[in-house]
């Protein structure tokens, strides 16, 4: 492809190279950089790609496109925001794959990855074409699945996700929108059909700094979205109805006022049922997910789909044949007189929806078993702690991807917000002794809470992540037990 091509909308300083050049490749790892390649310098987290413009021009690399001149000669494009130019030129390199799906993004703290696979089930069963997938359990393509590193792809590569869908036949794809890929411009360019919001809690605060600059961060999809489906029980979800640029469409699960309404909810120990109300229509709906947070993310769902043009009834058919959704309050079969559930929950709304659940159900004791992630939002460890010996009968406090930081430390943080608390715990910093413990002193009719690895195969510690799938610890439990 020509330079002017892929240039096509970035909006250039200085350009210091033939235009008419052909570009054989996109890339921001000079270690990936090939004869023909256009390298893009990125300012990262850990690095910055200003200082491998020279690796990536001696590896190949025919055009440098970067923030800051380059102290060597070769052709250079100056840009302003390097980020957003990968994006713009990335979709050009693929030939804009969006433009040839109706794209459907869902932001918010929690509940992303169940709307969105909602939302994708659905669509399939009710229109019998095909969706792809993007997010944080897994990537898919129809039903072809594809493994993920990060919510949201870096730009570069969710454009050769789209032109993938594009070119299997895919006509629709929805995906997870991070507030770290709206703020980092991963997504820039895009139009979406649809833009849901979940809601919005304590998350992230180590990257946006503040709740309302990480509020601001989820804004910007209302200004790429046609409309807008917005929670109006959720406090942030209530001043975007008011602010977002686009056409708005609400939903509720107490407010009559909005546009689709959950009536007469009844929360089991393996669904919720409730009656979707939408101007007089009425239906009832089945999800196979328990909790009042699976109310939310069913609305969220019914409310894309009623505005991509399905009908209520149909969805109704749909929904109540959608399985699980893998880490979200997923049951593992044990053949015990206990359940033993598995749950993403990582923030601490994500562990109070949860709790409050399982205590829906349960008829004897709700054991909590969480850590916190490393390197990562402190402020949430004792917020969490204190969440979980509140609505717990017995908390065992373990390691969830420590990453840089020393577990014990961690640990100590989370206990800050327990004390005081009379709810027994115990301290147990290898999870999988944790585990272990857990399902040894289970009792009948508890239930025995995973919380935050979830769909999470790992364990991560100094960059390296150890293998670590809670439902092969599980298995292995019993097998020992034989």
């Amino acid at each position: 492809m020509k330079l002017r091509e892929l240039l096509n909308g970035v909006d250039v300083i200085a350009l210091s190279c033939d235009p008419e050049a052909e570009i054989s490749s996109v890339c921001h790892d000079s270690r990936k950089a090939v004869n023909g390649a256009l390298f893009v310098a990125i300012k990262g987290f850990e690095s910055d790609g200003h200082d491998f413009m020279k690796a990536a021009y001696e590896n190949g690399a025919c055009v440098i496109l970067s923030e800051k001149k380059p102290d060597f000669d070769v052709p250079h494009i100056l840009v302003g925001n390097s980020r957003k130019a990968l994006a713009l030129l990335s979709a050009n390199f693929y030939r804009r794959p969006s433009d040839s799906l109706r794209l459907i993004g869902i932001t918010g703290t929690n509940g992303k990855t169940t709307t969105s696979y909602l939302i994708k089930t659905i669509l399939e069963k009710t229109t019998g074409k095909k969706a792809g997938l993007i997010g944080t359990n897994q990537n898919m393509i129809g039903q072809r699945v594809l493994p993920t590193e990060r919510t949201t792809p870096e730009s570069l590569d969710l454009q050769k996700l789209l032109s993938d869908m594009r070119d299997e036949g895919c006509e629709f794809a929805v995906m997870e929108v991070s507030s770290h890929s709206l703020v980092l411009d991963r997504v820039a360019g895009l139009s979406f059909e649809a833009g849901v919001f979940t809601n919005l809690t304590q998350d992230h605060l180590d990257f946006h700094g503040t709740m309302d600059d990480y509020k601001n961060a989820k804004a910007r999809l209302f200004e790429m979205s046609k409309i807008g489906i917005i929670n109006m029980d959720d406090k942030a979800g209530q001043s975007y109805l008011k602010t977002a640029p686009c056409k708005t469409f609400s939903y509720s699960a107490k407010k009559n006022e909005a546009d689709l309404v959950a009536k007469n909810i009844d929360l089991r120990p393996d669904s919720v049922r409730f009656e979707a109300v939408i101007e007089g229509y009425i239906a009832r709906m089945i999800l196979n997910i328990p909790g009042m947070f699976s109310v939310y993310n069913a609305l969220a769902a019914i409310g894309c789909l009623l505005n991509l043009g399905i009908e209520l009834s149909d969805i109704a058919a749909s929904i109540r044949e959608v399985p699980g959704v893998v880490g979200r309050a997923e049951v593992v079969k044990t053949g015990t007189d206990y359940t033993v559930m598995i749950d993403y929950a990582h923030t601490p709304d994500g562990v109070e929806n949860i709790l409050k659940a399982a205590r829906g159900f349960t008829k004897g004791r709700v054991v909590a078993l969480f850590g916190c992630g490393g390197d990562r939002d402190r402020t949430k460890r004792p917020k969490m702690g204190a969440i979980a010996a509140k609505l717990a009968d017995f908390v065992i406090v373990t390691s969830d991807n420590p990453r840089t930081e020393k577990p014990g430390g961690i640990i100590e943080e989370i206990l800050k917000g327990m004390e005081g608390v009379s709810c027994p715990y115990v301290v147990i910093e290898d999870r999988r002794e944790a585990i272990a413990y857990a399902l040894g002193h289970a009792k009948p009719l508890d239930t025995i809470l995973l919380l935050g690895k979830g769909h999470e195969t790992y364990q991560e510690i100094n960059h390296v992540k150890h293998h670590l799938d809670e439902r092969e610890v599980i298995a292995q439990y019993f097998a020992r037990k034989q």
